[in-house]
């Protein structure tokens, strides 16, 4: 399958990656991907993006260089009751958005019953969450059972993210989460999506590692939305319009 967007990646914004915006989607460019979305960390991560950025999404072009651009963010999913940290002016300047589970923002301790629970009363008080980022870190356990129908029940995307299947992540646990998640996506005909979580160019469109993942576990393709920009936004459509 040829890699044909980007899910999940960051710029300047976020604090803590280091291009802009217009140097991400070059890099889209030449890699050939026809979609990108920029999804910085929306701001109750400590350090990162201020609010006002999410305000003026409307000015920027949603094709440069020729390719797709959606505006999102990665929002924080804050606490158990499932507290996301951008307000509902924000989120409605959003094309879509990723929500994550981050040690800076999220208490740790609660076991997989109380983690999975937050992030779906994340998904149903917030109709922009389209994808479920790196939902894989061991340090926040998962119910994937539940995890992964309470997101195909939603048109929610699990995402597999390149970044925590590289050696160098500090996410814990995270090959052996994915695959239980696969597994449970397989069975249940729940699609994902790779997201790379880029923070410089040089990752933007990053797979190797979520694709090797894929094949050694015999994952199908066509649960896999990169090769496919269309049904990705088709997929984004219907959860959107959950919320309309």
């Amino acid at each position: 399958m040829k890699f044909l967007l980007d899910s999940h990646t960051h710029t300047l914004a976020s604090g803590h990656a280091y291009c802009t915006l217009l140097e991400m989607v070059r890099a889209a460019a030449e890699r050939e991907l026809e979609l990108i979305c920029i999804t910085d960390h929306a701001p109750g991560m400590e350090l990162t993006t201020h609010r006002d950025y999410f305000l003026n999404f409307k000015v920027i072009d949603r094709e440069i260089y020729g390719v797709k651009v959606l505006m999102g963010a990665e929002l924080n999913v804050m606490d158990f009751d499932g507290t996301v940290d951008l307000p509902p002016k924000l989120l409605n300047n959003l094309d879509m958005a990723v929500a994550s589970q981050h040690i800076w923002c999220m208490p740790q301790g609660g076991d997989a019953d109380a983690n999975t629970q937050a992030m779906v009363r994340a998904m149903d008080t917030c109709p922009k969450i389209c994808i479920l980022g790196h939902p894989d870190d061991g340090r926040y356990p998962l119910d994937y059972e539940a995890l992964v129908r309470s997101a195909g029940e939603r048109d929610v995307l699990l995402e597999v993210n390149n970044t925590s299947l590289s050696p160098a992540c500090s996410r814990v646990n995270s090959t052996a989460n994915v695959k239980e998640m696969l597994s449970v996506c397989r069975r249940e005909g729940v699609p994902v999506v790779v997201g790379s979580d880029a923070h410089f160019v040089s990752a933007v469109g990053g797979h190797q590692y979520a694709q090797a993942l894929l094949e050694e576990v015999g994952f199908p393709a066509e649960l896999v939305l990169n090769g496919d920009p269309a049904a990705f936004l088709a997929h984004l459509e219907r959860r959107l319009g959950r919320g309309s």
